[in-house]
């Protein structure tokens, strides 16, 4: 399944494509193993309920940078990194429900406090 990612309000448009992973294996996955990473490309890792331990990822066989974006279930930006490869974990500063995941690029259209919404 795929979303489309949304600043609420001005409507702006982070990711028109996102795959929605709220299954074990598909968050597992992510972008492991991945070559390269288009501007376009994106996904969102979804949890049961607002967490800082379940929404950490890990960067292991991840071959590139990744815009991360964690967002609560309020749909509010609680925190924002560059990850980069190989790195042990990333874990947000505020609780998540949401782990947003994407080209660099992706982080200078948000800002922490900026309301997010999926549409289908």
């Amino acid at each position: 399944m795929y979303k489309q990612v949304r600043v609420k309000g001005d409507g702006r448009v982070l990711l028109a494509r996102a795959k929605w992973c709220d299954g074990f294996g598909s968050k597992l996955r992510g972008f492991t193993w991945r070559r390269r990473l288009d501007v376009g490309d994106g996904l969102v890792l979804v949890e049961k309920r607002d967490g800082r331990v379940n929404t950490s990822i890990h960067m292991l066989f991840v071959f590139f940078d990744l815009g991360v974006i964690w967002v609560n279930d309020a749909g509010q930006v609680v925190d924002k990194t560059l990850a980069q490869p190989w790195r042990l974990s990333y874990a947000p500063q505020a609780p998540a429900r949401y782990v947003i995941e994407g080209h660099p690029d992706l982080l200078a259209q948000v800002q922490v406090g900026d309301v997010v919404e999926f549409e289908d």
